[in-house]
């Protein structure tokens, strides 16, 4: 590490990834009762698991955005974290925050706002945290150098608590309860992440490649200009059928299709500065996330969503498992392989030893992704079927599902793949760091100036 400070980052992309294991075995459970629906009817109830899964996702990716950009920060400012000290109380408080919402969820106690079911005061921990860490990101960027990666990122951190503060919105009139919640949901995964998601890949491919930073940035401002052009007009798509005005249908249906330019000029961006660099850093498997990443995330966040995103397509597949196929690898390959990725290509440093576990880090990589594109083929098949039954010849919805019982056995096997391949990532991060650098690349040192 060149920076003392960035040690800062471990003990998040630990909390993370515990979060992360959490995520996976409440999402096998809420697999295993669509399979079959009466699994553990008596202790837990499905919507407790779907929301338990759920939440647990947006937290360790906030908490794992976190991580990154404490680990970034030092290096692109040239100086030490403002106040480490602050970094890990604010940890302290989030998870706190999350763990207690999370025991409470067991208990019944939300408030039945998907995505946004924490009850009030956990909310206002969240936010205080949330500030704490604003706070001293910002003060490490203001007395220290100013670059590209580390404004854009900042930006897209400061509006996400901007649009947070939309959660305390809680009107009576259910239109416009789902009008401003959709300014939280919707402008964090498909606006303001997508800065984000850009600054930190645009980060990893600095570090890895070599090529020019200049080349890099301008990349960069392409990507948010397209993503901000596209994403927040493009949130008219949830508009459609919830009492909004007409108008959002054409309006929505274009620039919904456009969302599809940002992803798809990060994977043009990644693999140009890759064939353009020198490729040869040693940390071969962070390379192959920094690749991977903006590929799945273009199809499951962008061809994906165009498929159902024009107003006559979405009439009859909105709320389906086309829905749920389109999240599943948009959520995944946008921000989860994100995340895997920082920390595949920091935890060597952070450990202070050469790249190791990399052959195990790399089938954990193809174990996952091959699974989640097939949970994705699944779900989209189901919810053809499911579309048609439902939609276009009129049977009723719990009919519909015993039609679906084959598609949702599939659905749970590759959850259980992606299952294990979580176990070797967590295992090549955190296992007996054994020195594996494959052949032709260089090696790394751990002191300044190292990657």
């Amino acid at each position: 590490m060149k920076y003392e400070t960035q040690k800062v980052a471990l003990p998040f992309f630990m909390v993370a990834m515990a979060l992360f294991t959490l995520q996976v075995l409440f999402g096998l459970l809420a697999a295993t009762v669509y399979a079959w629906p009466n699994f553990m009817a008596e202790i837990m109830p499905f919507n407790i698991m779907r929301v338990s899964h759920t939440n647990l996702l947006i937290v360790w990716l906030l908490i794992g955005f976190m991580g990154s950009t404490y680990y970034l920060m030092p290096e692109e400012a040239e100086r030490e974290i403002h106040s480490p000290n602050l970094a890990y109380l604010q940890l302290a408080i989030f998870a706190f925050a999350g763990a207690a919402a999370l025991v409470g969820y067991q208990f019944g106690i939300h408030e039945g706002r998907e995505f946004l079911e924490q009850p009030f005061w956990v909310k206002v921990l969240i936010t205080i945290s949330f500030l704490m860490f604003l706070f001293n990101t910002s003060m490490t960027l203001l007395k220290g150098r100013k670059t590209a990666i580390n404004l854009v990122l900042m930006l897209g951190l400061w509006l996400a608590a901007v649009f947070w503060l939309f959660a305390f919105y809680n009107p009576t009139n259910l239109a416009v309860d789902k009008l401003y919640w959709w300014w939280v949901v919707h402008l964090w995964v498909e606006g303001v992440w997508e800065l984000i998601m850009a600054s930190l890949l645009g980060y990893l491919l600095i570090k890895m490649t070599g090529v020019d930073r200049e080349v890099i940035e301008k990349w960069l401002y392409i990507i948010v200009g397209l993503a901000l052009f596209s994403g927040l007009l493009g949130t008219g798509h949830h508009y459609y059928w919830i009492g909004a005005p007409s108008y959002w249908q054409p309006i929505s249906s274009v620039f919904s299709t456009l969302e599809v330019a940002p992803f798809f000029a990060m994977v043009v961006f990644a693999f140009t500065m890759f064939w353009k660099g020198s490729r040869n850093h040693p940390n071969k498997a962070a390379m192959l996330w920094a690749l991977g990443c903006p590929t799945i995330a273009f199809f499951g966040a962008g061809v994906w969503g165009f498929m159902h995103t024009l107003s006559f397509v979405n009439y009859y597949t909105h709320g389906t498992q086309v829905t749920a196929a389109h999240g599943h690898l948009a959520f995944y390959g946008a921000y989860v392989m994100l995340i895997l990725g920082i920390i595949t290509f920091a935890m060597p440093q952070l450990r202070r030893v050469q790249p190791y576990n990399q052959v195990l880090n790399m089938w954990g990589f193809w174990v996952m992704t091959s699974a989640m594109c097939f949970m994705t083929f699944t779900l989209t098949f189901a919810g053809v079927v499911q579309t048609h039954l439902q939609r276009v010849l009129g049977m009723n919805f719990m009919e519909v599902q015993s039609q679906l019982e084959l598609f949702y056995i599939m659905r749970l096997g590759s959850g259980l793949a992606v299952a294990v391949g979580a176990g070797m990532l967590l295992y090549s991060f955190f296992g007996p760091a054994r020195e594996q650098v494959p052949a032709g690349g260089t090696q790394m040192t751990s002191g300044a100036g190292s990657a």
